[in-house]
């Protein structure tokens, strides 16, 4: 099953999944902070929303409050932005590195960091095969 794409809110409300682990739709509401916190009908929308994407499910309940959980990994869903974003550019990396090198907000650590995963997955493919 492909992944879902996924909103701002979204993904605000997995991220809150993914660092604090099972959790009730009234603390995820409550994770966001005072200033510019939705409603809670409004959470508990998207929350229903991502378990029809099945990005997460219902753990288990306690009380009248069903504990939710996340099935979509936060690695999947960087994955997923990533190929979204660089489909804007048809698939191709080079006008997204100009543009973050004119920016200045690319290193060259940043490029050394990259060459070594490079390396790394022409190393670990050519073992496997």
């Amino acid at each position: 099953m492909p992944l879902p794409k996924l909103s701002k809110l979204e993904l605000q409300i997995m991220e809150v999944l993914w660092n604090n682990g099972p959790t009730a739709i009234r603390d995820i509401q409550e994770s966001f902070g005072p200033k510019g916190r939705p409603a809670y009908t409004t959470v508990q929308t998207m929350v229903y929303r991502l378990e029809t994407k099945k990005a997460l499910r219902r753990a288990r309940k306690i009380g009248n409050a069903h504990i939710f959980e996340a099935v979509v990994t936060r690695d999947a869903a960087k994955a997923r932005l990533v190929d979204e974003f660089l489909s804007l550019f048809g698939g191709r990396m080079q006008p997204v590195m100009a543009q973050l090198i004119e920016a200045g907000n690319l290193s060259s650590k940043d490029v050394a960091d990259a060459e070594k995963l490079l390396r790394e997955l022409a190393a670990k493919k050519k073992r496997e095969a």
